[in-house]
């Protein structure tokens, strides 16, 4: 997982597809590399910490569950 700080009403944009090279955000590579997939956008509801998964096999997106 990747440990990040996250701002409570910002929308982020979760990478789903694995081939961000921002990961675990998105930079678009989807458009190129996975077209069948997009990301997930998400607004946190609090400041603070958080695991993003990064394995993608995650039953809670986008933070991580344990599931690796």
């Amino acid at each position: 997982p990747f440990p990040v700080e996250l701002k409570a009403g910002k929308t982020y944009g979760w990478c789903a597809c694995g081939h961000s090279k921002r990961q675990p955000f998105c930079d678009g590579a989807h458009k190129k590399e996975a077209p069948g997939l997009s990301p997930l956008r998400f607004t946190p509801t609090e400041d603070g910490p958080a695991w993003l998964c990064g394995c993608k096999q995650t039953r809670t997106p986008p933070y991580c569950d344990g599931s690796h």
